[in-house]
């Protein structure tokens, strides 16, 4: 099974929490220009594989949040969808 089912389906009961302005906040959610700057300079840094050690465990910690955030993303549109219709 993959870790993205896995996640999936961890998160599962948290959907049962959302209510329509909670799932429509996530759906919101972005990150700051200046966060998404030092992001862009750790992307290239790991295409180049130039990051330090302390710098790639920043960026994976930002791809996993970015996994947790779609996911749950994913799971407001499906809430919106069925619950606003």
């Amino acid at each position: 099974m993959a870790t993205t089912s896995c996640l999936d389906r961890l998160l599962d009961p948290l959907t049962e929490a959302f209510t329509p302005q909670m799932a429509s906040a996530l759906l919101e959610l972005r990150v700051d220009s200046e966060l998404e700057a030092h992001i862009g300079d750790l992307r290239l840094k790991a295409n180049d594989g130039t990051l330090t050690s302390a710098e790639d465990a920043e960026y994976k910690d930002f791809v996993e949040a970015v996994d947790l955030i779609s996911i749950m993303q994913a799971k407001a549109r499906r809430f919106l969808a069925k619950h606003c219709a």
